[in-house]
């Protein structure tokens, strides 16, 4: 459900009209206007960032100014740490009858359709957050009664108890749907007065004079897919959408809280070398689906963990399976594979498919329907690759910076933890009447200070080496081995840390160095193509508009991606984006960029092998619609 807009206050009503006058004359077109193109081969990147106005004679004359509001605290993302961040600044304020504004955008339609998790939810952050939440009507339905860990063989299944103590124990904990629960937590925000603008993609970061950080513009819209400004003429009778500038949004400090691997964080590493005394991030990617099953299989409470096979013990990843209690037999499933993988010709989604012909898992959702599917990526880097979180102006929060328990495979309650420490640092300079600030845009380096002294920095400086333990001989099962002795004897106490090998774009071998992977046919019954797959994830994007997964040059792929690698691009998409289709010629391949069925994961962006795939955000609203993922 959209977040209902009549409790906002007059300020943000004004706000909002400003916002949504970039929108209102936008109409879906009903053709879509050719590429112009000299060459044989169009070009794939019409993007402003790659291609500036300043130099395209289509803009002269073109109206560049952008309309301006001002809040203390502006925040990009409405995720579980943006919005945690959102409501303890709120707490606060209405504590000490403080009048602080909180605007946040998220470049959703709908607060909590882009969110995708797993999701177990352990509920540390939520209870000190709002302890009343079960008062509140939060949506925990599902409390884990049962816990079940397996390592696969082809055609058999090793059961693994899961002694008490253990990372992947999860007692206490909930089953939920991510996309409900930040809904619910979106309620709670605007109830408090936070000011949430779904729809609206922040896509530039904005700087003072004296280089701290100012505030983000939203996305312009009205852009042609070559580039060009739409001119609200009459064509293919469609009326085309003028072109409007995005808005300022100016505030004293500013929430990054974009998700894993953020546009806008990627800037800010590079700005203010974040990532200076840190090791590079690593990544896995998520790919989840939902099912009805039949009644009789159906184990309200039960989590179910696999690792091994379909993937080889250097290939880090594997499956869970949580039976929800939401008045219907419904089960999430999913499987992750870690993005350091080397074979090239690996596909994740094919993985997932396969996984679920396993013969001790197939029989769970035979005679079952699938309703939903998605993917996203998520940090693996832990403890040793979270960056520097403050800078003149900003702070980074939730898994934009990166806080996921891998082996736990939970990221929510860290993430949730971040922002309520962030905003009570914040809070405190905002009120603080003797401040006096070296640069316009705040400083809080008190939000980096506390949170090394809370029980987020211990829970995972305690995992640290799990992750990493899984690039030895023996692969995940090193990694098993490992935890079993030094994490479950001494909890993380151990006198060293390991490393991780580096970013996951150089992990890939060179196809001539791999084994090509046969992946059987989907049945149509249990595994599925692609496309029928992106269909069930709601993802749209208006068509008219630059692809917003950009290249910085055009030639590489063909050059180097699929030169040398064989075009992973087209196997790591979860999404069916990119695809190498013949030249009109007849001779050669080029690439074709399918941007409307992005799901927003970000893998391109990750795992491309040269680095050349940058991830913007397309126009506000666009990307998957996901119920409750």
């Amino acid at each position: 459900m959209p977040l209902p807009l009549c409790t906002l206050s007059s300020q943000a009503h004004h706000c909002l009209r400003a916002l949504k006058s970039v929108k209102k004359d936008i109409l879906p077109p009903l053709c879509i206007a050719r590429w112009a193109s000299t060459s044989s081969v169009p070009r794939i990147t019409t993007h402003y960032t790659i291609h500036s106005r300043n130099k395209d004679k289509r803009w002269e004359g073109v109206n560049m100014e952008r309309f301006a509001e001002e809040a203390d605290v502006v925040i990009v993302g409405a995720g579980p740490a943006g919005l945690s961040a959102a409501i303890r600044l709120k707490q606060l304020a209405n504590e000490y009858g403080k009048e602080v504004r909180v605007c946040l955008v998220e470049k959703a339609a709908q607060i909590g359709a882009h969110t995708l998790s797993g999701a177990c939810l352990e509920p540390r952050a939520l209870e000190e957050l709002l302890p009343d939440w079960k008062e509140r009507g939060a949506p925990l339905q599902t409390p884990v009664t049962e816990d079940k860990f397996g390592i696969l063989t082809k055609n058999s299944r090793i059961p693994v108890p899961i002694l008490p103590g253990l990372p992947m124990t999860n007692h206490g904990n909930y089953i939920v749907r991510l996309g409900h629960f930040v809904n619910w937590l979106g309620e709670q925000a605007e109830a408090l007065g936070v000011e949430v603008y779904p729809g609206y993609a922040a896509a530039e970061v904005l700087f003072h004079e004296d280089g701290s950080v100012k505030g983000i513009a939203t996305n312009d819209v009205g852009i042609q897919k070559d580039g060009a400004p739409k001119h609200g003429d009459y064509r293919c009778s469609a009326l085309q959408a003028i072109f409007e500038r995005g808005l300022e949004l100016h505030a004293k400090v500013t929430f990054f809280a974009e998700g894993c691997h953020g546009h806008l964080a990627k800037q800010l590493y590079n700005r203010y070398n974040l990532r200076d005394k840190c090791q590079p991030q690593s990544y896995g990617i998520g790919l989840k689906e939902l099912w009805l099953i039949d009644e009789k299989k159906w184990k309200p409470g039960r989590v179910e963990h696999t690792v091994g096979w379909p993937l080889d013990r250097h290939t880090y990843g594997g499956s869970f399976l949580y039976h929800l209690n939401e008045g219907e037999p419904l089960v999430a499933l999913g499987f992750v594979v870690g993005l350091d993988y080397q074979n090239p010709y690996l596909s994740p989604f094919k993985e997932f498919q396969r996984w679920k012909h396993h013969p001790s898992v197939e029989p769970t959702f035979e005679g079952g329907k699938r309703i939903g599917y998605g993917a996203r990526a998520l940090n693996e880097g832990g403890f040793q690759s979270i960056p520097k979180l403050t800078f003149p102006g900003g702070v980074l929060i939730g898994c934009s910076p990166g806080f996921m328990n891998v082996p736990k495979i939970k990221g929510t309650h860290t993430a949730m933890k971040s922002g309520m420490l962030a905003s009570e640092a914040v809070f405190n300079q905002l009120t603080n009447e003797n401040l006096q600030s070296k640069t316009i845009g705040l400083d809080v380096p008190e939000y980096e200070e506390n949170l090394k002294k809370s029980w987020v920095w211990k829970e995972l400086y305690s995992v640290r080496n799990i992750r990493p333990s899984c690039h030895g001989v023996l692969g995940v099962y090193g990694g098993m081995i490992y935890t079993g002795i030094f994490y479950w004897i001494l909890r993380g106490m151990e006198p060293w840390t390991l490393k991780h090998p580096g970013p996951d774009s150089d992990q890939l071998k060179p196809a001539k160095d791999c084994t090509p992977i046969e992946y059987p046919k989907p049945d149509g019954k249990i595994s599925f193509d692609l496309l029928s797959s992106v269909a069930l994830s709601g993802t749209n994007h208006e068509h008219d508009q630059p692809p917003h997964l950009t290249l910085k040059d055009d030639s590489v792929p063909v050059n180097k991606n699929l030169a040398i690698y064989d075009g992973p691009e087209q196997r790591f998409c979860p999404a069916g984006v990119y695809e190498y289709v013949p030249l009109e010629t007849g001779e050669g391949l080029r690439l074709q960029i399918n941007a409307q069925n992005c799901v927003h994961c970000k893998t391109c962006d990750i795992k491309d092998p040269s680095q050349n795939i940058n991830w913007v955000v397309p126009e506000g609203g666009g990307g998957p619609a996901y119920n409750g993922m």
